[in-house]
């Protein structure tokens, strides 16, 4: 995989820095001081609240690890009033209507740790997002998918 850039909104930083810290400041302690109690009922082999707490707490370090990576990585994507805001960009709300599915569908332009937050949220390296880049309200956009190819046609942009 290609090294790409960790680009973020500055909404997803704020996220991601309030979610770690929640789990240093509340989660983590927590859960430590229920392992210790724990500890000191005796035998550990069969303690279902140590063993337990113990895997929690390895899933609860893994989370920490992965939130300071992304954060240390993170490129803060600012959206100033130099960029043409008639244009899809980074950060931009699209409405989409689906020309195969006679629908319509409304994204974000995020980075690839934001995805999770919304589920509106679409990756800026996805094929729809890379598509969408630097389109403009009534374009048509067509991208080959595995369940066959798409068109789509841009309603509105928002930032």
């Amino acid at each position: 995989m290609v090294n790409e850039k960790n680009y973020i909104t500055a909404e997803g930083f704020k996220i991601l820095q309030d979610e770690l810290s929640h789990i240093i400041k509340n989660e983590r302690p927590a859960l430590v001081k229920t392992i210790s109690w724990a500890a000191g009922n005796g035998d550990r082999s069969e303690n279902g609240d140590y063993i337990y707490g113990k895997k929690k707490l390895r899933q609860i370090d893994a989370r920490i690890k992965f939130l300071l990576t992304n954060i240390e990585d993170s490129s803060i994507v600012h959206l100033d009033n130099q960029i043409d805001k008639n244009k899809v960009f980074f950060g931009a709300y699209v409405s989409l209507f689906d020309e195969i599915k006679q629908s319509k569908l409304k994204i974000r332009i995020v980075g690839k740790v934001e995805i999770n937050h919304q589920t509106d949220y679409i990756s800026w390296i996805s094929p729809l997002a890379k598509a969408l880049i630097g389109k403009s309200v009534d374009d048509i956009i067509e991208i080959k998918t595995q369940d066959g190819e798409r068109v789509y046609s841009i309603l509105d942009i928002k930032y």
